[in-house]
C-alpha cells in the first residue's frame, strides 16, 4: 500500500466492527473457517517446516523484566476503538510482570505529526509506534529518539528473523522493533468459481495466467482489480518485482539508488501486463478496472452472484470479505500467497507497526522489550485482528485457521520480508493521490506501456529527496 493506504481501508474496517468483529487497521478476519480449510490455507501453512516458522505449540519464551513499582511510562500508537481495547491487554500483561504504570494515546493518521509535536515541545511520550521506516530514519538521523539497549536487542535476536532486525537499523544502531505486521503477499479466491471452472490455487504466475484464462473460458471473470485506489497497484507491481529482482534489488529501489528505468522495472511491468493488458482477464476490462475502489474489488468477488473469482490484496481484505459478504473465510473464501512471478517463491510484502524509544530509562526500554517478546504479541493476538512477525509466538495464540496460515506465512518468510515499498518513499511520490506512483501504475493500467510507465515513475521520483 501507499504511505496512507492504511487508513484508506478504515471505512470498511469500522463496518466489520459494527457488526462485532474484533478487526480494524491492517488485519486478518477473526471469522472462525472450518478446520478443514482448502488449498489456500494450506499452501502457507505447508511452509511451517521450514526455517524459523512457528509450530503448533510455538514457545512461550518469556523475558526478564524489572521491577518498575512507581515508575510511569506513556505511550504513543495510532489504535483506536477495538484496536486500543486489544493494545490494552498488552499494556495489562506488562503492568502486571513490573507494576508500571502506562498511559496510552492514540493519535490516529497523524502519529507521526503528533510525535514531531511532543518531541518539538518537549513532552514526548517514551515510547511510539509508527508505521512508515522513513519517519522513523528522520528521527534517527536527528537524534530525537535512543537506539534500543542490548537488553532489547537480545530480546529481538531471540525472537525475530535477522532481517525485522535490519529493517530498524539505522547508520548501524537499532532504532525500532516490529510490533504488529501486516502480510500483503496475500491472494483472496471465491472457492466455488474455482471449482466450477476445475482450477486450483496457482503457485507460479505462470500458473495464474493460465488459470485465469481456464476460469475465463469457463465464462468466469477470472480477477477483479481495485485500479481507482491507486495503492492497490503499487502492492501488485511491489509483489511482482519482489519475486523476480530479488530482495537486494528491492532495497535498492525503494530508496531510489537505482532508476525507475532499470530493466528490472520494465520486466515487472511486463510481467503484469500479461493481466493489466488483457481486458477478459479483468472485472470491466482496463477501463472497468480503474472506476472499482479497493472495497468493491474484494466485495464484489464474493457476493451472489460473484463478479469474479479472485481479488488481490493484503491480509486485511479478509475483513472486507467478513464485513460486507455472506462468505465465511476458509470455505466460501480463501487465500493463497502471491503467485512467484520468479525465482524468490518464499516471501512477504508487507507493513506495520514498529516500537520506538524516545529516551533509554530502564522503564522505557522494558516496555521496548516486552513488545519484543512472545507475551506481548500473544495477549493482542487471541483478540484477533493482529500478526506478529515474532518466530516464536505459537500459531495457537491465533484466534482462527484462516490467521494462523497469515501469521505463519509471514513468519517463514523471514529474511524475504520487504516492507511496502512506497511507504518507504517519500509521500509526494508513493503516497499521494492522484501523482506520483499511483497515479503513474493507473496510467500504466490504462495504457499498458511497460517503457512509458517506467519513465513516467522515474520522472517523478526524481522530483523527491529519498532516504
Amino acid at each position: 500500500m501507499g504511505a496512507s493506504s492504511p487508513r484508506s481501508v478504515s471505512a470498511v474496517i469500522a463496518v466489520g466492527l459494527a457488526s462485532g468483529l474484533a478487526l480494524a487497521g491492517c488485519s486478518s478476519s477473526s471469522s472462525k473457517p472450518s478446520a478443514s480449510g482448502t488449498s489456500g490455507s494450506s499452501a502457507p501453512a505447508s511452509a511451517a517446516s521450514s526455517s524459523g516458522a512457528p509450530s503448533a505449540s510455538g514457545s512461550s519464551a518469556d523475558v526478564a523484566l524489572p521491577d518498575l513499582s512507581g515508575k510511569s511510562i506513556q505511550v504513543l500508537a495510532e489504535w483506536s476503538g477495538e484496536e486500543q481495547k486489544s493494545f490494552q491487554k498488552v499494556i495489562d500483561a506488562f503492568t502486571a510482570k513490573t507494576h508500571a504504570s502506562v498511559s496510552y494515546q492514540g493519535a490516529g493518521d497523524q502519529t507521526v505529526t503528533v510525535l514531531k509535536s511532543k518531541l518539538a515541545g518537549g513532552a514526548a511520550p517514551d515510547v511510539a509506534l509508527v508505521a512508515q521506516p522513513g519517519a522513523i530514519a528522520q528521527l534517527a538521523q536527528a537524534g530525537q529518539i535512543k537506539p534500543l539497549s542490548d537488553s532489547v536487542l537480545s530480546t529481538i535476536d531471540a525472537n525475530y528473523a535477522p532481517g525485522w532486525k535490519t529493517l530498524g537499523t539505522v547508520n548501524g544502531k537499532v532504532y525500532s522493533i516490529m510490533f504488529k505486521a501486516a502480510n500483503k503477499s496475500t491472494f483472496w479466491y471465491n472457492t466455488a468459481q474455482f471449482q466450477q471452472a476445475g482450477v486450483t490455487a496457482p503457485k507460479t504466475w505462470d500458473d495464474f495466467i493460465k488459470a485465469a484464462g481456464t476460469l475465463s473460458d469457463a465464462g468466469i471473470t477470472p480477477v477483479s482489480v481495485g485500479g481507482a485506489d491507486g495503492w492497490t497497484l503499487t502492492d501488485w507491481f511491489e509483489n511482482v518485482y519482489l519475486s523476480q529482482a530479488g530482495p537486494d534489488m528491492y532495497d535498492k529501489l525503494a530508496h531510489h539508488k537505482i532508476p525507475w528505468t532499470d530493466p528490472s522495472v520494465v520486466q515487472a511491468l511486463t510481467t503484469l501486463k500479461q493481466l493489466f493488458g488483457n481486458d477478459k482477464l479483468m472485472v470491466g476490462g482496463k477501463s472497468g478496472a480503474l472506476q472499482v475502489d479497493f472495497n468493491t474489488s474484494i466485495t464484489q468477488t464474493f457476493t451472489s452472484p460473484p463478479k469474479a473469482a479472485m481479488a488481490y490484496e493484503g491480509d486485511f481484505a479478509g475483513s472486507v470479505i467478513t464485513s460486507t459478504t455472506k462468505a465465511k473465510l476458509g470455505t466460501d473464501a480463501n487465500f493463497f500467497p502471491f503467485p512467484a512471478a520468479g525465482s524468490l517463491t518464499d516471501f512477504v510484502v508487507g507493513g506495520g507497526d514498529a516500537a520506538l524509544a524516545t529516551n533509554d530509562n530502564p522503564a522505557t526500554m522494558a516496555f521496548v522489550q516486552f513488545l519484543a517478546s512472545p507475551a506481548a504479541a500473544q495477549a493482542w493476538a487471541s483478540q484477533g485482528g493482529f500478526l506478529s512477525p515474532d518466530k516464536n509466538v505459537p500459531l495457537t495464540a491465533y484466534p482462527d485457521d484462516t490467521t494462523k496460515a497469515e501469521a505463519q506465512m509471514l513468519v517463514s518468510a523471514g529474511d524475504n520480508f520487504r516492507f511496502d515499498m512506497s511507504d518507504q518513499a517519500p509521500a509526494g511520490f508513493g503516497g499521494t493521490k492522484g501523482s506520483g506512483e499511483w497515479k503513474d501504475l493507473q496510467d500504466f493500467l490504462s495504457s499498458g506501456d511497460p517503457n512509458a510507465a517506467a519513465a513516467a515513475l522515474e520522472k517523478d521520483a526524481a522530483k523527491e529527496t529519498w532516504q
